[in-house]
């Protein structure tokens, strides 16, 4: 089932008791973001959060956590609520072979209803803003989907990027934005002042469940997310146009705002609680102007708490950083099996691979490395053999112990880029990178005692099943 917005997705995580509606009345702070933090300490099927009574606020919708669990990413893929993880990724890797799906125009979008524009923009008035931790510097926009263009080739739907991106509010009409360098947005800002141009965005609020999955996916510069989003979806997404710049947003979202950046002008922004684990600080950023914001009747503010992993981005951002470098990676080496990148958007990668010869599963770790995600994120990188399952960590743990003779084994490649978030940087924005090589050597490579190895038993694949039924029926 493909959901076309938030609200029909939050009645189906309600009915599947995976949303939580908390009566009570709460604070802003720290309340709803605490609250947020604890569900992703509860276990990995954690409910989202609905919060509509909070003190100060006098008519706020506050979703939180909607994509917080396995359970509820299954349910945003359209899959039962028990799907394994590794099925998700698996299913997600079968779906991105339908791409491109062309999505549909439906100019009957129902963030139509209402306007602020002129004097009247008021994003503290429309919003029911908080902060997520206690040493943010100001209120965020976490869960947007930005839309811009290509200055250079503004017709090309394909260089129209949704992104995902972190967004200070720092007044009624004007926002903080950090585009990082790697990043599509940043090219079209750069593009935009090299002409002393500015550059007009879209900044969606309370999307459809596929959308944030799409716009926090490292795609090629010139594929389209809303194509990627009707790959998922099974079905083409449906899009309305920006009445303001005429850029292409979700037709199902909440809230519209639009603007532009402000051509060279640039204000502090930060710190904030990052998806690393820890604060970013404070540095001069790009300024939106808002020039208008559509919005639905009683608009659902969603937004996503960042800190300690795991947490709600994780959850995220996980099978949508693994399948694309499983997809970039056996473009080339169709010996790669698997990739999990689950951990920390991908700072961290374990690949699966069968090897054609000695050293041929570093060569897969340095492509890694450099793939368009890996430039910014893949900071280290594990291979393990085809019979390891890479996201069984005991598995990937018994091949580090096994396999590995850091003299030949380990690679440290110094002044590599990474992007300025990553806390181990130094200065922010480089990095040295690292790939072990635990996989078993092969000719001409003829090193190491692993001439026997000990298989499982030819019954125990029956037996697994066996157990499995035995205990789901006790």
């Amino acid at each position: 089932m493909a959901y076309d917005d938030l609200r029909s997705f939050l009645a189906t995580l309600e009915e599947e008791g995976q949303l939580l509606r908390i009566t009570e009345q709460v604070r802003p702070e720290p309340d709803i973001a605490a609250a947020a933090n604890a569900a992703g300490r509860i276990g990995e099927n954690a409910p989202a959060l609905w919060f509509d009574n909070v003190h100060g606020f006098t008519d706020a919708r506050i979703a939180m956590n909607v994509h917080g669990s396995w359970a509820n990413h299954a349910l945003a893929l359209g899959l039962p609520k028990n799907t394994a993880v590794k099925e998700q990724v698996a299913e997600f890797a079968r779906r991105w072979d339908a791409f491109p799906v062309a999505p549909v125009r439906r100019e009957d979008a129902p963030w139509r209803e209402n306007t602020m524009d002129g004097e009247g923009i008021d994003l503290f008035e429309l919003l029911p803003l908080f902060r997520l931790n206690d040493g943010d510097g100001g209120f965020y926009l976490d869960k947007a989907a930005v839309v811009s263009r290509d200055p250079q080739d503004p017709e090309n739907f394909g260089k129209q990027n949704v992104g995902v991106y972190r967004i200070e509010v720092i007044g009624k009409d004007r926002l903080a934005f950090q585009p990082v360098p790697m990043h599509d947005i940043a090219q079209h800002l750069r593009m935009a002042e090299e002409k002393g141009e500015d550059l007009p965005v879209a900044i969606t609020l309370g999307n459809d469940p596929v959308m944030p999955i799409v716009a926090g996916m490292p795609m090629a510069y010139d594929q389209s997310e809303y194509e990627m989003a009707g790959a998922l979806r099974g079905e083409p997404m449906p899009l309305a146009t920006a009445p303001a710049t005429g850029l292409d947003v979700p037709r199902g979202s909440e809230v519209v705002i639009e603007g532009y950046f402000e051509s060279r002008t640039r204000q502090i922004e930060g710190p904030f609680g990052e998806f690393t684990g820890n604060y970013s600080g404070g540095r001069r950023m790009p300024v939106v102007k808002v020039t208008r914001i559509s919005y639905r009747t009683a608009p659902i503010f969603e937004s996503l708490y960042l800190g300690m992993p795991w947490t709600e981005c994780d959850y995220l951002v996980g099978p949508n950083t693994c399948v694309p470098l499983l997809k970039q990676l056996k473009a080339e080496f169709p010996e790669v099996q698997a990739v999990n990148a689950m951990y920390t958007h991908g700072l961290l990668v374990i690949i699966s691979t069968k090897k054609r010869y000695g050293g041929f599963a570093k060569a897969v770790g340095m492509r890694a490395m450099t793939t368009p995600h890996g430039l910014g994120y893949v900071a280290q990188v594990i291979l393990v053999d085809e019979d390891v399952d890479p996201f069984n960590l005991p598995q990937v743990m018994w091949a580090l112990s096994s396999k590995v003779n850091p003299k030949d084994d380990v690679m440290i490649m110094p002044n590599l880029p990474v992007v300025e978030l990553a806390p181990a940087a130094s200065p922010a924005g480089i990095i040295s990178k690292m790939i072990i090589d635990a996989t078993t050597p092969v000719d001409p490579d003829r090193r190491g005692n692993f001439a026997t190895p000990v298989k499982d038993l030819p019954e125990t694949q029956e037996w697994i099943a066996k157990l499995q039924k035995l205990i789901a029926e006790r």
